[in-house]
C-alpha cells in the first residue's frame, strides 16, 4: 500500500467484538467504517464498558492498514492516533503523535483513562485465573506412573524373518502345496522382513529417538545376523521368541525351558545382548512357562490380555512382571488377518490413544503396539506409524518406553498392582 491505495469495500460494514475476561465480556469493540478510496470518509467507533469513548471521523486518508486477524491491527497513517488490540492478551495500546490536533483531545483522555480502567480489571481478572490455574494443577498433579507420565506407549517390533516353519502364515498359505513343494512367493514374502521391513523401522524410530523392544526368534538372527546387530546398536531391546517359530505349550518342562535357553544363547552371541523379556509363539505359553522363564532370569513376559497396565503376579512366591501385549494395535491380526488398510490401523490407534490418554488422568495406563518385520515394515504401514507419533506429540506426558525399562520401573513399585489369577501354575 504504499500508494497509499486499497481495496474498495462495498458498503459501510459494522463489526463487533466481545473481549473475554474469565466468563464476563467486559469489553465490546464496535467498528463502523466505510473504505474506497482515497479522499474518502471513515468512521471509527470504539465503545468500552457500553460506553461510547472515542468518536473519529477523518478525511483525506492516506494510508490505512486492516489486518482481520486473531490479532487484530489497524494503523491509520497520517492521523494523529495509532492502535493496536490485542485480544488475547486483552491489551490495547495507544499512541499519541505531536500532530494531534486539538479537537481530539477530550475524547482521547477519556480514551486513555477508560483504557487504565480496562487494563486494571484485565490484570485483576489474570491474577485471578492465575489462582484457579495452579488450584487445578495441584489437585490434578498426581502422577500414577513412577516417571511422571500420563501414558507410556510401548512399541513390539517382531523379528522373525527366517525362523518359521514350512507352511507358515502367509498371503499363499490359504492354499498351500503339497508337503515338501517350496513355496517359493510365500518365502520371498517372509524376506521383506528382513531385507526392508526392519530398516524402515528402524529408520523411522531414529526419527523420532523412539526406543523399541523386539521379540527375535533365534534362528532369524542366525540367518540375518547383520538385522539382529542393527536393531541391538540402535539402543532398541532385544527380547526373546523362542529358537524357532515353533510350539511350546506341548513341551514337557525341560523340554521347554531348552527351546528358549537356546534362543537366548543364540541372539545374545550375535548381538551381545541378553534377553529379559519373552514371547512366546502366537502367546500360547503353557503351564510351566513362567516357571521356565524365572528359572533362566526372566525380568517379564508379555503374553498376557487381561489388563492396560503392567501388573505383578507371584511365580514361586517371588514377583515377576507382566507387560500386557496387544491384539488391538497388532498388524498381524488386523492387516493380514482383518485385511484392514493403514489409515483404518491409523485409525484404531488414535481412538485406542484419546481413551488411554484421558484415562491416565485418573490412572496408570499403558499403550501397547506391534508390528512384524514383513507387515508393519512396509512403507504405508510407517506412514501411518509416522502420522501417529505426531498425534500423540500433541499430548503432554506421553512416553514410548522399551519394555525392560517399564519392568524394572514397575517391579518394586507399591502401586503396581498385583493379580495372581494363575496362581496354580506358578507354584
Amino acid at each position: 500500500m504504499g500508494n497509499g491505495k486499497f481495496m474498495p469495500v462495498a458498503g459501510p460494514q459494522e463489526k463487533n467484538i466481545s473481549f473475554l475476561v474469565g466468563e464476563s465480556n467486559i469489553v465490546e469493540v464496535v467498528k463502523s467504517f466505510s473504505l474506497f478510496y482515497d479522499n474518502q470518509f471513515i468512521k471509527v467507533m470504539i465503545v468500552i464498558f457500553n460506553v461510547p469513548v472515542f468518536f473519529f471521523d477523518a478525511e483525506n486518508i492516506k494510508g490505512i492498514e486492516i489486518n482481520d486477524s486473531f490479532h487484530e491491527k489497524w494503523i491509520f497513517t497520517n492521523l494523529p492516533l495509532i492502535f493496536t488490540t490485542h485480544y488475547d492478551s486483552l491489551l490495547i495500546n495507544f499512541v499519541l503523535l505531536n500532530t494531534f490536533k486539538m479537537k481530539y483531545i477530550k475524547q482521547s483522555v477519556l480514551l486513555l483513562a477508560s483504557t487504565m480502567v480496562l487494563m486494571s480489571f484485565s490484570d485483576h481478572d489474570k491474577d485471578k485465573r492465575a489462582k484457579k490455574d495452579q488450584h487445578e494443577t495441584q489437585t490434578s498433579t498426581k502422577k500414577y506412573w513412577p516417571n511422571g507420565a500420563q501414558l507410556v506407549i510401548s512399541v513390539s517390533m517382531q523379528f522373525e524373518t527366517g525362523g518359521q516353519p514350512e507352511g507358515a502364515e502367509s498371503p499363499f498359505s490359504g492354499t498351500p502345496l503339497p508337503k515338501g513343494q517350496p513355496d517359493l512367493p510365500a518365502e520371498s514374502w517372509y524376506r521383506y522382513g528382513g531385507n526392508e521391513g526392519i530398516y524402515r523401522m528402524l529408520d523411522l524410530w531414529k526419527k523420532y529417538d523412539i526406543k523399541v523392544t523386539s521379540h527375535v526368534v533365534g534362528t532369524a538372527a542366525e540367518k540375518y545376523p547383520e538385522v539382529a546387530k542393527a536393531i541391538a546398536n540402535g539402543g532398541h531391546e532385544i527380547a526373546a521368541h523362542g529358537i524357532a517359530w515353533d510350539n511350546q505349550w506341548n513341551k514337557n518342562y525341560a523340554d521347554e525351558l531348552n527351546f528358549v535357553k537356546q534362543g537366548v544363547d543364540v541372539v545374545e552371541k550375535i548381538t551381545g545382548k541378553k534377553a529379559v523379556g519373552y514371547n512366546a509363539n502366537w502367546l500360547r505359553r503353557g503351564p510351566n512357562t513362567l516357571k521356565v522363564l524365572q528359572e533362566l532370569g526372566f525380568l517379564y513376559h508379555i503374553d498376557d490380555l487381561s489388563h492396560d497396565e503392567p501388573f505383578i503376579t507371584k511365580v514361586k512366591g517371588k514377583n515377576f512382571v507382566v507387560i500386557p501385549y496387544t491384539l488391538r494395535n497388532n498388524d498381524i491380526v488386523n492387516i493380514e488377518g482383518k485385511h484392514w488398510s493403514p489409515d483404518q490401523f491409523l485409525t484404531q490407534l488414535k481412538f485406542e490413544f484419546d481413551r488411554l490418554y484421558e484415562e491416565g488422568a485418573s490412572k496408570r495406563r499403558m499403550m501397547s503396539i506391534s508390528f512384524h518385520d514383513r507387515i508393519g515394515g512396509t512403507p504405508a504401514m510407517m506412514h501411518a506409524m509416522e502420522e501417529f507419533i505426531k498425534y500423540t506429540k500433541e499430548k503432554q506426558g506421553v512416553v514410548f518406553m522399551r519394555k525392560d525399562d517399564i519392568a524394572k520401573m514397575v517391579m518394586n513399585d507399591p502401586d503396581t498392582p498385583v493379580d495372581n489369577s494363575e496362581e496354580k501354575f506358578n507354584k
